[in-house]
């Protein structure tokens, strides 16, 4: 197999030998590293990878301000080699210059590349290594050539097989899909062993389970589904952002821990394929890999997991809250924080609904984008989850429309996302409209769009709809006592009502829920901020309250003994 290039542009002949000299070192047992004088010279060799079908996997180049043949050439890599990575290169002088970050932002808004890297210097130069070495990662994940990706073969796009790359999506692990009569599915069935069982999963290792519980799943990631022990601290449901930032925080300041979730880790946020905005990642981060961070965080500190179990309910005896599991284990915890945030809302489109996992999807587009090269997708939803999946879908798909209710993209959105968007040449935009219908033989081919103001319908070609409408939070399951407003959402602090404050000798505490000893925190709490950052703010003061509370509740039970 030809080797995937690496090509470094300059016109500066000392600096381009220095890149030359760093790629080489560093990536020439893997990578073919071709350098390049002029942008033209570039555009040459960018054409004949293009018709010799070489796979291009980073772009690099100095001199690249707005307008400079570098940058213009960035912005057209993608004409020829959609899924290559686009970088310039910046002087370590130009580190913290104001105007050099505007214009970083700039390019980066406007679709022209995609990252910054601080030139190389000294050899080895490992802070340039860092960035380059994560670059070439996203590109290996995003063309399925990451050496951890796990693959699921179904003689269908829909039924367990969809389940399964749902549960694999939960678990935060990069996966593939294919229909077992591909030639890939039927050299991967070939080589897991006669009359398996379909689907399958085959792992990175060469393990291959025949159509696997979910349970199985999560153990052969490496997720615990059994705690070892059944008294905790503090019992967290959920691991989402709020729930691992809890964990973490928890388990470093010596609280014994437990979280519990239906799925694995991540929540809703696995399934954003790059968070731009998030603090301390000035290149951005996928939802995934910030939860497999968090994870391996909480776990090293000490913190407990079981994955693929569902908590069925929680009940106060004496000083304990006792926590029930959906396989009638029973954990029992000091404190509680309910951290399972939101799901997407339903459509409600009876034709679409039969077509889950055949080309409707709830959530983001990170695992299933590869499989629509050259298609036109849909997006349905106006917030920055919706405009994070269309950008993604971009660099596969022919068209992408994101599809939204509002009649402005600024009402639901953040500026640097709507900027990317409108930037992004095969993204279009239909504002203040819906879906409302469409279908396929076994696999979406059509929607039916409807303007809101003149309720006209139209049909249109479609091969995917990612829908991202709205949230539902996961909180039927709760007690009584636990008030919720309208929307399901978990009433805290002061917006508790007057009717539970005889269950208090104090007032609550600013993220504790109506019944004492259990706590929420992120977007499943009423009033929250619906933001990655804010669920993992609001992890780490819930165990500064959590203290509060064991403080109270140990002067309260002295109290009472005197």
């Amino acid at each position: 197999m030809t080797q995937p290039v690496l090509l470094a542009v300059d016109e500066n002949a000392a600096d381009l030998a220095l890149i030359e000299r760093e790629l080489e070192d560093r990536y020439g047992r893997h990578y073919k590293v071709v350098c390049a004088g002029s942008p033209d010279d570039a555009r040459t060799h960018l054409e004949h990878f293009a018709a010799s079908a070489v796979e291009v996997a980073l772009v690099l180049t100095g001199q690249w301000r707005a307008g400079e043949p570098n940058c213009r050439l960035l912005a057209s890599v993608h004409d020829l080699h959609p899924y290559a990575k686009r970088a310039v290169l910046i002087a370590w002088t130009d580190w913290g210059d104001q105007s050099t970050g505007r214009a970083i932002f700039d390019g980066i808004s406007d679709g022209r590349f995609d990252h910054y890297v601080i030139q190389p210097s000294r050899s080895p130069d490992e802070q340039f290594h860092q960035t380059i070495s994560m670059v070439l990662l996203e590109w290996a994940e995003a063309n399925r050539a990451a050496p951890y990706t796990v693959h699921i073969v179904g003689e269908s796009w829909t039924g367990r097989a969809y389940e399964l790359r749902e549960a694999l999506q939960q678990c935060a692990m990069s996966h593939h899909f294919c229909l077992a009569d591909s030639p890939e599915g039927r050299e991967l069935v070939a080589a897991a062993r006669a009359g398996a069982v379909l689907p399958i999963v085959v792992f990175p290792d060469g393990r291959v389970l025949e159509n696997p519980t979910n349970l199985e799943i999560s153990q052969s990631t490496g997720g615990p589904i059994d705690p070892g022990q059944a008294d905790f601290d503090v019992c967290i449901v959920g691991a989402g952002p709020a729930g691992l930032s809890a964990a973490v925080y928890g388990t470093s300041e010596g609280l014994s821990t437990i979280v519990v979730d239906k799925g694995g880790i991540g929540g809703q946020a696995t399934s954003s394929s790059l968070i731009r905005n998030y603090l301390g990642f000035p290149r951005g981060v996928s939802g995934r890999h910030l939860a497999q961070n968090a994870y391996s965080q909480a776990w090293v500190f000490g913190a407990k997991f079981a994955f693929m179990q569902t908590v069925t309910g929680i009940a106060r005896e004496d000083e304990r809250l006792v926590v029930t599991l959906s396989a009638d284990r029973r954990l029992t915890a000091s404190a509680v924080l309910l951290a399972m945030g939101v799901s997407y809302r339903r459509l409600g489109v009876p034709s679409l609904e039969a077509l889950v996992g055949a080309g409707v999807y709830y959530g983001g587009s990170t695992s299933e984008a590869p499989a629509l090269v050259d298609r036109d997708v849909f997006v349905l939803g106006g917030a920055n989850s919706a405009g994070q999946s269309a950008l993604h879908l971009a660099q596969y798909a022919r068209s992408v429309t994101l599809v939204v209710r509002a009649p402005s993209l600024r009402d639901g959105m953040s500026d640097y996302l709507v900027r990317q968007v409108e930037a992004t040449a095969n993204i279009r935009t239909r504002l203040g409209c819906q879906v409302v219908g469409g279908g396929g033989d076994g696999r979406l081919d059509h929607l039916v769009l409807r303007d809101i103001a003149s309720k006209t319908e139209s049909a249109v070609d479609a091969r995917a709809l990612f829908i991202l409408i709205g949230a539902e939070p996961h909180t039927g399951w709760l007690p009584a006592e636990i008030e919720q407003d309208e929307r399901g959402f978990i009433l805290t602090g002061a917006d508790i009502s007057q009717r539970s404050a005889p269950r208090f000798n104090r007032s609550p505490f600013l993220l504790e829920t109506s019944m004492p000893g259990v706590f929420a925190a992120g977007d499943v709490r009423h009033g929250s901020v619906k933001r990655v950052a804010s669920a993992v703010g609001e992890g780490s003061i819930a165990i500064q309250l959590l203290h509060q509370y064991y403080a109270v509740e140990q002067l309260s039970l002295r109290g009472s003994i005197d």
